[in-house]
């Protein structure tokens, strides 16, 4: 199972940008990172055409090849931020995620662990029909108490993504 794996935040030492690099370090499967989503730029159905920007061209590769993907988003004024969305929009007319398997988290310091994002990324998903399993779809409330650097910290956190990947490969062996 080859994952692709995007974390919604640009900021250079975002907690979910760690998040997503100490899964993919840590994962039985492979998982790749995308990291170009500041790059993207914003979306127009007048530039979505058959010559769409080769940063587009490439991140619809990249969704295409992969078996799954994961999304982790911070929250931003009770939503996910802009540039995660412009992302998801690039993928309207390519249904890149039609039916494809997507674990979806949310990642904030906050007790709530930005579950008004998670609710809104869970709702795009949802307009691409993207299955997004209910195992593979949860908020991490106190991030930066959750990992350090290299790992992460908590047990109940290490079993939601071990039970996240086994329900991404249920869904791709049914």
């Amino acid at each position: 199972m080859n994952i692709l794996a995007i974390a919604g935040s640009l900021r250079t030492h975002s907690s979910n940008s760690a998040l997503v690099q100490i899964i993919a370090e840590l994962a039985p499967v492979n998982v790749s990172v995308f990291d170009d989503l500041g790059n993207l730029p914003l979306f127009s159905p007048d530039i979505d055409t058959e010559a769409s920007p080769q940063s587009v061209i490439s991140f619809r590769a990249q969704i295409n090849a992969a078996d799954a993907i994961l999304i982790c988003t911070p929250e931003y004024a009770y939503g996910m931020p802009g540039s995660l969305k412009n992302a998801l929009d690039w993928l309207v007319s390519s249904a890149s995620l039609y039916k494809k398997p997507v674990a979806a988290l949310s990642a904030s310091p906050s007790p709530r662990g930005g579950d008004r994002a998670l609710v809104w990324l869970l709702q795009t998903l949802s307009a691409l029909d993207a299955h997004t399993p209910e195992e593979a779809s949860f908020p991490i409330s106190i991030i930066r108490e959750e990992i350090d650097v290299s790992r992460i910290k908590g047990t109940a956190l290490e079993q939601q993504i071990s039970a996240m990947f086994r329900s991404l490969e249920t869904l791709l062996s049914s």
